[in-house]
């Protein structure tokens, strides 16, 4: 028994001094304070222990604490977004280590990892691609109105805005398209958006906004992009999102603006368990009236996103997911009258502010040649209802190889509500010449508003404006398996991309007969001396266009990206992607101008379309090789220089497809056969230069394109359908200076994208500078901090001249816009004023129709006017 007491004796010690080993261990601790060199705390820094899963976030006032640290040696690596990225050594023996730290700042985060792009995360620095980032205190001091004001201040993107907050267009280093988001991916934490990000009435901005959830954006021109995204030689664009930390924080935003803007944000992170399981959280939500305002709200919902990581010894697992349910307005064409080299506003529509929306087109209900009728809603906007689940997975299997596995699912439920307004559908006509052109004997012809039934004024002209109802269901499943290898001087990144996608898509489009003025009404029009009617509730043409198809898409592609260190300085990249990639669809047409004979003795159904139920099948296939090489050389810490060459490729648009369907001919037709991806070969040189005042850095290109697709809609609802060859050589250029309390920042792009290759009768056209693309374009943002907590900024951008038509004859005068505002910080409070196009310049982004001579009057597409916000934000 005693035995047996001294052994329980000998256990029960032999416990407690283990526990008091562990106790002891896991009381060792580091913390200090992360400071600039003005000596002021710097509050959201990473501070991470090197090779584990501890870290902590800088408090406001610039401490930290990591607790728990085991006796050994250790690295701590400080991170900041705008500063350059420090790594300690240091050692813990059962206490509190004491380890502040001064962070000197980088002008243009050259010391920055980025990820987009690569296999092998780099310094910007030490990168050989033309890639501009953007930390989240960058983009607040953006203040952007949209997805696509913010990438405006990305050189080489020429940007258009005037589409309101969704349904922009972005044209990448020269590359002429007919809208949408042709040559570039969109990617939300390394995997796309949507696969395809130029679908009919589906531009991909359309499904992404920029809140407080997103932690960095970093977009990548050309190099790497045809490596590591397919179809997308234009770049890659990745809004890059917050994941938890140790300590728990957050953010709140409240927006109010002059256009009846109500706007929240926040994001919220955290640990469930320290250092293993995190979560972040946060979303928007907003209403506002529209900077047009059509009279009812304009812009109405929002988005959470929610992720989840768990951390282990050799990687971590993480879980996304996003939800979507958002209601945009779309702007199109409205009215300018030409003066001389200007452009001017047509009497009695206002140019910043006017639109041919208006409440009276909001609700649409008209028969149908099949019976019943069809319903949808104007307010409803662009409406999608996206939701997106991902994962990703990382996991070091030795000391060489990691693999990583990212894949993602997205469900979108799309509802396209706009008004078009195009020159192809009939210019601004008195009513006189309209009522003539039906033959409507002088005197005859009746005009009242829909809406209580009062005769127009003689002084109200007319325009045919189309209610375009456009239903979509897509759905996308992607997965990236990526295994790198890395040696002492070579990292391998090979991998495998498979991505599966499928677009349901109905349309019904009805013309309506509006007033041109502010606030355009829906007219009616009946001859008194027949008694016949020429519209239904303020619509001239029933359903006068349908059509009914689907597109699907299966991509398979291997890819390989090498980086070498041939040297201490200089690094060499190879890359090599090869597409198998299948597409297939089929559609329903419809016949047209019908005369379903439901409206006696009214014209406005003698024109429908009736879908017939007979479809057309086509596929088509696409194999293509993309690949890069390049050189990065590091003169020193501050300087490098870097030469590229890419070849990549895009496959036709879907609206290129859709020939086989219209002509009832499938894979027969012989436009259909004739079509041919894109081809683009790239050539850079790049510069890298930054200090304590001044960063810079430049890239010159040289483009050539074959076989560049114009798809846009036209008459009737046809595509154009035009094909040329481009050649390009820009430069595309990021500046900062900093002088003690002065800041200013410089992105712009020089380029020269002309036709080329064209033959016989078009030779002419050789040189011609690519439509709708400005020769030169650039955002300059000066600032001033008049105290430590008071900024006031000033931006100025300006947008070459441009031309509509491929013939160089419709010139679009070029524009410059200011914007300003100011910004004063309390603790953790941050109050701002945003003043966007304070001069409510006019700006046409684009044109529509024949070029006009000086009087006429034409339609075309101008920016937003001046709007004002003010916002509060609390950092916690």
């Amino acid at each position: 028994m005693l035995q047996q007491i001294t052994i329980l004796k000998k256990l029960c010690f032999t416990m407690l001094a283990l526990m008091s080993s562990i106790a002891i261990a896991q009381n060792g601790s580091i913390e200090g304070t992360i400071t600039d060199t003005n000596g002021s705390p710097l509050p959201g820094v990473n501070v991470v222990i090197q090779n584990t899963s501890k870290g902590s976030v800088t408090d406001f006032d610039g401490n930290y604490v990591i607790s728990n640290v085991e006796d050994g040696s250790f690295t701590l690596v400080v991170s900041y977004i705008g500063f350059k990225t420090q790594e300690l050594s240091f050692t813990v023996s059962g206490s509190s280590v004491q380890l502040n730290v001064t962070l000197q700042e980088d002008l243009m985060s050259l010391s920055e990892v980025v990820v987009t792009g690569s296999g092998n995360p780099r310094k910007k620095m030490e990168s050989s691609v033309a890639i501009t980032t953007m930390g989240s205190k960058q983009i607040e001091e953006q203040a952007p109105q949209s997805t696509a004001d913010l990438l405006q201040s990305i050189p080489g993107f020429l940007v258009e805005t005037s589409g309101g907050e969704t349904g922009n267009n972005l044209f990448a280093r020269g590359i002429p398209t007919a809208g949408a988001y042709e040559y570039v991916q969109f990617q939300e934490d390394g995997m796309p958006v949507f696969e395809d990000g130029a679908l009919q009435f589906a531009n991909i901005d359309n499904f992404q906004r920029t809140d407080a959830t997103v932690k960095r954006l970093e977009a990548v021109k050309g190099g790497t992009a045809s490596i590591y995204a397919s179809g997308a030689p234009g770049g890659i664009i990745n809004f890059i999102s917050n994941t938890g930390q140790n300590e728990f924080k957050g953010t709140t935003k409240l927006t109010v603006g002059d256009y009846g803007l109500f706007r929240t944000d926040f994001n919220l992170g955290g640990a469930i368990v320290q250092d293993k399981l995190f979560y972040n959280v946060g979303g928007f939500y907003r209403v506002d009236d529209g900077i047009r305002d059509p009279g009812y709200k304009a812009n109405n919902g929002g988005q959470v996103k929610f992720n989840m990581t768990y951390r282990f010894d050799k990687g971590y697992a993480r879980l996304y997911f996003k939800n979507l349910d958002d209601r945009t307005i779309f702007y199109q064409s409205t009215p300018f009258v030409k003066r001389g080299d200007d452009v001017k506003e047509y009497p009695g529509f206002d140019a910043n502010y006017g639109t041919f929306a208006n409440r009276e087109m909001t609700k649409i209900n008209v028969p149908q040649g099949g019976g019943g009728f069809f319903k949808a809603d104007l307010e409803d906007g662009i409406h999608p209802r996206t939701n997106a689940i991902g994962g990703e997975f990382k996991y070091q299997l030795s000391d060489i190889v990691s693999v990583k596995n990212s894949f993602k699912n997205t469900d979108i439920n799309l509802d396209y509500n706009a008004i078009f307004a195009a020159a192809w559908m009939g210019g601004i006509t008195s009513q006189a010449d309209y009522a003539a052109d039906l033959g409507i004997a002088n005197g005859d012809a009746v005009f009242t508003y829909n809406n209580g039934g009062a005769t127009l004024g003689s002084n109200i002209n007319l325009k045919r404006a189309d209610f375009w109802n456009i239903r979509k269901q897509m759905n996308n499943f992607a997965n990236n398996l990526a295994f790198n290898f890395n040696w002492d001087k070579i990292n391998l990144n090979v991998g495998y991309y498979y991505s599966n996608w499928k677009s349901n898509q109905n349309w019904n489009w009805s013309s309506f007969l509006t007033s041109v003025e502010d606030e355009g009404r829906l007219v009616n029009l009946v001859d008194s001396n027949t008694g016949t009617a020429y519209t239904y509730n303020g619509i001239s043409g029933i359903s006068w266009l349908q059509r009914e198809s689907q597109i699907k898409g299966t991509l398979n592609a291997i890819f390989l990206d090498a980086e070498i260190e041939a040297s201490e300085d200089l690094t060499l990249n190879f890359g090599f992607r090869y597409d198998d990639d299948k597409y297939s669809g089929a559609g329903d047409h419809g016949t047209w101008g019908n005369d379903i004979g439901i409206l006696p003795n009214n014209t406005a159904d003698n024109g429908v379309n009736v879908l017939r139920g007979d479809y057309v099948y086509w596929d088509y296939d696409v194999s293509e090789i993309s690949y890069t090489g390049a050189a990065n050389y590091k003169f020193n810490d501050n300087m490098a220089s870097y030469l590229r060459y890419s070849r990549g490729f895009r496959s036709p648009i879907e609206e290129a497809f859709y020939i086989a369907v219209e002509s009832g001919e499938g894979n027969q037709n012989q436009a259909f056969q004739d079509l041919e991806p894109t081809k683009v070969n790239q050539t850079e040189l790049g510069f890298k230069y930054s200090s304590e005042k001044i960063a810079l850095f430049a890239n010159l290109f040289h483009m050539k394109l074959d076989n560049i697709t114009y798809q846009d809609i036209g008459a009737g609802g046809v595509s154009e359908r035009k094909f040329a060859n481009v050649k390009n050589i820009g430069l595309e250029l990021e500046a900062i200076l900093k002088l003690g309390n002065f800041n200013a920042t410089l992105n712009g792009t020089l380029q020269n994208p002309e036709y080329d290759g064209y033959e016989g009768s078009q030779t002419a056209l050789n040189g011609n500078l690519a439509r709708r693309i400005s020769k030169f374009y650039y955002n300059i943002r000066p600032d001033y901090n008049i105290t430590d907590n008071f900024n006031v900024y000033a931006k100025y951008s300006y947008f070459g001249k441009k031309y509509h038509d491929i013939e160089n004859t419709f010139e679009l005068p070029g524009f410059g816009v200011v914007n300003a505002g100011a910004s004063y910080k309390v603790n953790n409070l941050r109050f701002g004023l945003d003043a966007s196009n304070l001069f409510n310049t006019i700006g046409l982004t684009e044109g529509d129709g024949a070029a006009p001579a000086d009087g006429d009057v034409f339609l075309g597409r101008s920016i937003l006017g001046r709007a004002v916000r003010v916002s509060v934000a609390i950092n916690f």
